[in-house]
């Protein structure tokens, strides 16, 4: 059985939780609270030199981190994963669009608040509310007239996406006025097999 290293609020987490749980593929959880340095141990470094989360173990000892990468590996071969070569390079734009644009930003903020951390970056606020509020005009003005992110099918750039869009409010972001942006949440929500972020 695949052994999945998580914390229970992590959006990145999350990803491979919901992709997973979407897939019907069987997991054991292994929580790590990355708030007491559980990711910083010798023995997870050793499966994660980076000392982060998620990392996904497979049964012969083999671990694969990022969790792009992950769904990226999770979705070959499945309907999350289109069969175009153009369409899988778009589904690729948007993971990156997530990784570069979107989550050093709202992710960032909802961590700091989560944590208790917002007072110690005070000065970096201002600018990372800005840009996030940037991406989410972007996937607002992208979702005009179309149901998911790439070919009008659900895929792990929808995941990648929806991870940390859908609890935004938790950072300080306010959806109200980007009614595309909560329909698609809304649609994403309502796929089979999803399941909440904070379900362990």
């Amino acid at each position: 059985m695949l052994r999945l290293y998580d914390f229970h609020e992590s959006g990145n987490g999350f990803k491979v939780r919901l992709l997973l749980s979407q897939l019907g593929t069987p997991v054991e959880r292994i929580e790590m609270n990355i708030l007491e340095g559980e990711t910083r141990t010798k023995d997870f470094l050793a499966r994660n030199p980076n000392g982060r989360i998620p990392l996904l173990e497979f049964e012969d000892g083999r671990t694969l981190a990022e969790s792009n990468a992950i769904l990226y590996f999770l979705a070959q071969g499945t309907a999350f994963w289109p069969e175009d070569p153009f369409l899988r390079a778009q589904v690729l734009q948007w993971m990156c669009f997530e990784q570069y644009s979107h989550e050093p930003y709202i992710a960032v903020l909802r961590f700091w608040a989560f944590a208790g951390e917002l007072g110690e970056h005070e000065t970096e606020i201002e600018d990372r509310r800005k840009r996030g509020e940037d991406a989410l005009d972007v996937m607002e003005e992208h979702l005009h007239g179309k149901t998911f992110f790439v070919g009008e099918r659900y895929s792990i750039a929808d995941i990648a996406l929806y991870a940390y869009t859908h609890v935004a409010h938790e950072g300080g972001f306010d959806l109200s006025g980007r009614p595309k942006v909560r329909a698609w949440l809304a649609r994403v929500a309502d796929q089979p097999g999803s399941v909440a972020i904070d379900a362990t």
